[in-house]
């Protein structure tokens, strides 16, 4: 699918050959600049179509970071960092050519401090494997995107999931980084305490500027205590309406939920095929509770009440964790459950989010512009942050299939910013939702221009995402 804001732009073909003949010199093998290699750092889980960089580096440590930078500022050549390949968005598509640098075999945990509740990692590290790491700890990291993306990626796209609504999302969770700016220096943003008023927070700068800004080395994580006991449960409805209404109504009465998730009959259907369940087609909530045995069973029946009041049937909870892993498996698989629906068909998916009180109206519009355009595109959403996605399935392929489906995510984010809300929750802007930030940000975007021109007046850092800047 080719968008009106994925385009090639100027190449420095001078430039990046010295730039690798550099680093060749420099890294050895550890750059690659092999077709096989430049197409897998173009290709990603995305609808936009690839564009591949001219050299990979994968990099070891901070300084062979500091030695891509270097070699790209004196050349002036991109540099695209690269986590696990899964954003949605383009981020790590190279407009421009440039230099790649995977963070794969920059994946050690630097340091927990149990003590503290924080844990420094390399990007290259993975949430799961994190998680994996922390468990004798008692501790756990509590983003958890659909994906298993780097905390690098994570954190360079401000990410959220399914647990945003109790413990946050990355802008929230993120204490420190440190990054390879434009000289080639390595700063720390912030030190690991709690709270701090001393300057700027830098941190906030670099956490969601989608590596515009800099190369992000390290990530200083808040961590929360493992919950003495989860339950989770799933509740249907009649209409979609009614689910988030019980949404906004949990969240307006201040019931702690950890996890409150909704499906419409359509995500339903294709969870149900993909991962082997059973559910009911209709509106779904997954929800889940996190406390000790007497506050996690008071919070489902809380929930129960809300959710009968809602119209609300066949509410089943469980603390069973194979029951539970299973049902956030299936929830984290949601979004290959749906391209499932139809295999030859391709996917893009949206990220809206607005004021949980704008929940149901956005939602109930999208449906029925869904159903008024005849698409197949489930609904799935973390709901109690108002944040859902609308999987849309078209046909890459079709002049006029393209165009209905670019006209409906006009629509979509158009609704959500008409309703104070957001393009994006969660998935970042990169090169598919530009034209949209302008419309959303307003004339902030020329500071976000002059942020960006003042700390990377070359335009070497992951340039043609977020904006353009003339």
């Amino acid at each position: 699918m080719a968008l009106k804001d994925v385009v090639a732009g100027k190449r420095n073909e001078e430039g990046i050959a010295s730039a690798l003949a550099v680093l060749k010199q420099q890294l050895g093998d550890r750059l690659q600049t092999g077709p096989a290699f430049r197409e897998q750092h173009g290709h990603t889980t995305t609808y936009l179509t690839l564009q591949a960089p001219d050299g990979v580096v994968f990099a070891e440590n901070a300084d062979d970071v500091k030695a891509v930078v270097k070699a790209c500022a004196q050349y002036k050549v991109p540099v695209i960092p690269f986590g696990t390949g899964s954003s949605l968005e383009g981020q790590v598509n190279a407009p421009n050519g440039g230099i790649c640098i995977d963070f794969s075999r920059m994946n050690r945990i630097i340091e927990v401090n149990a003590e503290d509740l924080d844990v420094t990692v390399e990007p290259g590290v993975t949430r799961e494997d994190l998680n994996v790491y922390l468990r004798d700890t008692g501790l756990f990291f509590p983003i958890d995107p659909g994906a298993n993306a780097s905390i690098g990626g994570m954190a360079s796209t401000r990410a959220s999931g399914t647990n945003a609504v109790r413990y946050g999302t990355m802008k929230d969770n993120v204490l420190a980084v440190t990054a390879v700016v434009a000289n080639g220096e390595e700063i720390r943003t912030a030190r690991r305490a709690r709270k701090s008023s001393a300057g700027y927070d830098l941190t906030r700068l670099f956490v969601g500027a989608e590596g515009t800004l800099g190369v992000i080395t390290s990530v200083t994580l808040r961590l929360q205590g493992i919950p003495e006991k989860i339950a989770g449960g799933v509740c249907t409805f009649d209409s979609i309406k009614a689910a988030c209404d019980a949404v906004i109504m949990t969240i307006q009465m201040g019931v702690p939920v950890a996890r409150i998730e909704l499906l419409d009959e359509v995500q339903v259907r294709a969870c149900n095929a993909y991962s082997g369940l059973n559910y009911a087609e209709k509106p779904t909530l997954f929800v889940e509770f996190h406390g000790t045995e007497e506050t996690a069973a008071l919070q489902s029946q809380q929930f129960a009440e809300i959710a009968a009041e809602c119209g609300g049937v066949d509410f089943r909870w469980t603390s069973d964790a194979a029951e539970r892993n299973k049902l956030w498996k299936a929830r984290h698989d949601a979004y290959w459950a749906s391209r499932a629906l139809a295999p030859h068909l391709d996917g893009l998916s949206t990220d809206v989010c607005v004021p949980i009180s704008r929940l149901a109206d956005c939602v109930v519009e999208t449906q029925r512009d869904i159903e008024e355009n005849g698409f197949l595109a489930p609904i799935v959403g973390h709901a109690g942050d108002g944040n859902f996605h609308v999987l849309i399935l078209f046909d890459g392929k079709d002049v006029e299939s393209v165009a209905k489906t670019e006209a409906f995510v006009a629509r979509l984010n158009r609704r959500a910013i008409a309703m104070d809300g957001t393009c994006t929750g969660e998935h970042g802007i990169g090169q598919g939702k530009m034209s949209f930030l302008a419309e959303e940000a307003g004339n902030a975007l020329d500071l976000m221009r002059a942020i960006k021109t003042s700390l990377d007046p070359d335009n070497i850092f992951n340039p043609g995402k977020l904006f353009r800047l003339v």
